[in-house]
């Protein structure tokens, strides 16, 4: 939060927030954003819409301007082509709204969906880095204390002589990823990941060949289930393409879009339990 928070100490600010859309629009309702005399903290969907929410905030800060609902269309009356419309409400930042804002951050925060990294070699690293970007609570895992230097300050990292035993702690729809330097330390963490049915998403770096060679090896261990849950080789077979940082962007569309899946397909599920 420090960027919300220095823009905060700077002096008065207005919260610009999505009140209601229609049709289509860059962000979603409720997705907000702080503006003050000089800076700006987040986006509502950037071009000519953010700009004129910008220039009308700091209107009503220069006292200009008291309106605090706009009701936006996105056609060409503004020189976008969205084709809905959307309402604005400005809201001067008290305390109380400061206070009412950074709850709902923290709670946003801790509603983030986790993925666990097993390994920080070259794509561990690499994965770090695309997944620390993201709404997500990223964390990884080594048995060698070098390979954590230089992992994003932002991720969580655990030193640990077996990740295996740390599947058992991602949260219900989470994810697993599984990086490391052996094969066979591959293998026993994918196996525990298997073993649960409430992971978003399960992935190996592999080949053909290694899911081959896994599910011989499962086989032999007793593993009762199916390997349909994991995704190995990870980042598909479109992109040619071995290097860290593309392998790593390849997998983090692979996680977003297994997790994103899982939550929608938890709420049908709990809305037909109510019904």
């Amino acid at each position: 939060m420090t960027d919300f928070q220095t823009l905060l100490s700077e002096g008065p600010a207005i919260l610009v927030e999505i009140e209601a859309v229609k049709g289509s629009s860059p962000r979603e309702a409720g997705t907000c954003m702080l503006v003050s005399a000089t800076r700006i903290w987040e986006t509502i969907g950037g071009g000519q819409f953010e700009y004129m929410a910008i220039d009308h905030a700091r209107a009503i800060l220069d006292g200009r301007t008291e309106i605090d609902v706009l009701d936006i269309p996105l056609g060409p009356e503004i020189g976008q082509c969205c084709g809905g419309r959307t309402l604005l409400r400005f809201t001067k930042v008290t305390e109380a709204v400061a206070d009412a804002l950074i709850t709902r951050m923290r709670k946003a925060e801790d509603q983030q969906p986790s993925v666990f990294i097993f390994g920080a070699g070259h794509v561990g690293k690499a994965l770090a880095n695309s997944l620390s970007l993201l709404p997500l609570k990223v964390s990884v895992f080594e048995t060698r204390r070098e390979e954590l230097i230089g992992v994003p300050g932002t991720v969580s990292t655990h030193l640990t002589a077996m990740p295996e035993a740390m599947v058992s702690n991602i949260p219900a729809g989470g994810a697993a990823i599984i990086v490391t330097h052996d094969h066979a330390l591959d293998f026993m963490i994918a196996k525990e990941a298997l073993g649960r049915d409430d992971l978003a998403y399960i992935g190996m770096i592999g080949s053909k060949t290694k899911r081959a060679t896994f599910a011989n090896w499962v086989a032999r261990e007793g593993h009762v289930g199916t390997l349909d849950n994991l995704v190995l080789p990870i980042g598909g077979t479109l992109v040619k393409d071995k290097r860290p940082a593309i392998i790593a962007a390849l997998v983090t569309s692979e996680v977003l879009h297994a997790i994103q899946h899982f939550a929608a397909r938890a709420q049908v599920q709990s809305g037909s339990a109510l019904r």
